[in-house]
């Protein structure tokens, strides 16, 4: 089954851009970024910015984010994927990111959610940008908690 992802969530501040692969089943339906309950996107998030966000509602999420500069995206634009699994993605388009300096012209570094959309990494060269795979926000990536944590909180850094 065809799926599309999202709108980018950038603009003139976005110092820091974390680009997934393509939104969950879930995700999609109800039209946000891990809108999933089961992802740990926003927990992770909480930790790197020092605020717990998980229980405001998404619009305020992402006000949140972007006050911290932070942006979202994925790399892909749409794909076959039976589910919601990365493991199943086939025949997808990345986005167009050609435009990215011109929206975003303050951004200076690029995050990617997980091993499939760092799999992209190298479209980065390109653009001059400083990039780093994160481990992927999935709860099925639970088991490296401690470590997944230490490595989001790297975004801090970054904002500081």
């Amino acid at each position: 089954m065809k799926k599309k992802g999202l709108a980018p969530i950038i603009d003139t501040n976005t110092r820091i851009l974390i680009l997934g692969s393509l939104p969950s089943d879930e995700s999609i339906r109800k039209q946000q970024y891990y809108g999933n309950p089961v992802n740990d996107f926003w927990r992770l998030i909480s930790e790197v910015i020092g605020e717990d966000i998980t229980v405001l509602d998404y619009d305020y999420k992402i006000q949140k984010l972007q006050e911290h500069g932070i942006g979202l995206w994925d790399v892909l634009s749409t794909s076959e994927r039976k589910g919601s699994l990365d493991s199943n993605i086939k025949n997808e388009e990345i986005n167009d990111f050609s435009n990215l300096k011109n929206v975003a012209p303050n951004l200076r570094l690029v995050f990617f959610n997980g091993k499939e959309a760092g799999k992209f990494e190298e479209i980065f060269s390109e653009y001059r940008i400083e990039t780093k795979v994160l481990p992927s926000s999935s709860g099925a990536n639970r088991r490296y908690s401690e470590k997944r944590i230490v490595e989001w909180k790297s975004i801090a850094d970054s904002i500081a």
